[in-house]
């Protein structure tokens, strides 16, 4: 299938069970209301909206042995996991609405283990402004939205990092992660010791977002499965203040349209979150219509027609 032909699913996870501020769970509605599915629609796409996932409510109690809400993370995980695997095998693309970040874990835990039957390469391409590669030994707040990277690749409890059945569920070598610039000292030290590519804003700055990303794709193909994990933080408060953990210095709109334009031009992605849109704290749906400004450069709208 091309990338035009191939048929999408949206399928939204209104929960906040892993963020330290509440409101993310009303980002599946506010993608809707901002016209996410008529967007896609109109570039030429089949979209199914398959509604919203149910999973525990959020207790909002304090850490349990390093983790904040372990029982409930792992159910809406497991939901996630169930509901991407179910489009995978009916040759739909998943679009995760978040939602908070946790919830890549499921998403991607499905991808993997997509790709390992499939016989495919992965490629995840995690945007977010944090790295989101705690653990329980080294989190300062417990709350799991911050440790996904980390049970990914077999850190964490096996609750997590077994959702799948297997663990790992991904090899550090297989993300790249691009816009980050709030590392917490422990996952500095383990981001080091483990190698994980990290593309900050730091390097974006040296070379530019153009190389970053031709860096970022290098080595996808036509047997390449690409995963896009889009935390709405990666992108600069200034044009998206509409979500829990802002961070100033992030890419600036034409930064993240070019590199959504490039992912889009590799002709690989087969599957997307779009997590932690927090319209409590938008402004006018801004964030998400900003969102999903980029959501369709992801799917080949571009400025102008290019040979």
């Amino acid at each position: 299938m091309t990338r035009t032909a191939t048929p999408v699913s949206l399928i939204g996870a209104p929960t906040d069970v892993g963020a330290g501020a509440r409101g993310a769970r009303l980002g599946p509605e506010a993608l809707r209301i901002a016209g996410l599915t008529e967007a896609l629609r109109g570039l030429g796409l089949d979209v199914a909206d398959r509604g919203n996932l149910d999973g525990p409510p959020n207790p909002w109690s304090a850490p349990v042995g390093g983790y904040r809400h372990l029982d409930e993370v792992v159910a809406w995980n497991r939901n996630v996991m169930d509901a991407v695997a179910a489009e995978l095998r009916e040759e739909r693309m998943p679009i995760l609405l978040g939602g908070d970040h946790c919830l890549g874990l499921g998403s991607i835990t499905a991808v993997a283990r997509h790709c390992r039957e499939r016989r495919k390469k992965l490629r995840v391409l995690w945007l977010d402004a944090h790295a989101d590669f705690n653990t329980h030994e080294i989190t300062p707040t417990g709350n799991l939205h911050g440790m996904p990277v980390a049970c990914l690749i077999g850190m964490g409890p096996p609750c997590l990092t077994r959702l799948g059945g297997e663990a790992p569920a991904m090899q550090v070598g297989e993300m790249r992660q691009i816009g980050t610039r709030s590392v917490d000292p422990g996952e500095r030290q383990l981001i080091k010791q483990l190698g994980l590519p990290v593309y900050d804003m730091r390097r974006i700055g040296d070379i530019g977002i153009k190389r970053v990303m031709e860096e970022a794709l290098d080595g996808v193909d036509a047997d390449t499965h690409l995963h896009v994990s889009f935390d709405v933080d990666f992108l600069d408060p200034s044009i998206a203040p509409g979500v829990g953990t802002v961070v100033a210095g992030g890419p600036n709109y034409r930064e993240a349209q070019l590199a959504m334009e490039m992912i889009a031009e590799s002709g690989c992605m087969g599957s997307l979150d779009i997590v932690e849109l927090n319209p409590i704290l938008d402004r006018d749906n801004h964030t998400a219509l900003v969102a999903i400004d980029l959501v369709e450069s992801l799917f080949g709208k571009s400025t102008l027609v290019r040979a």
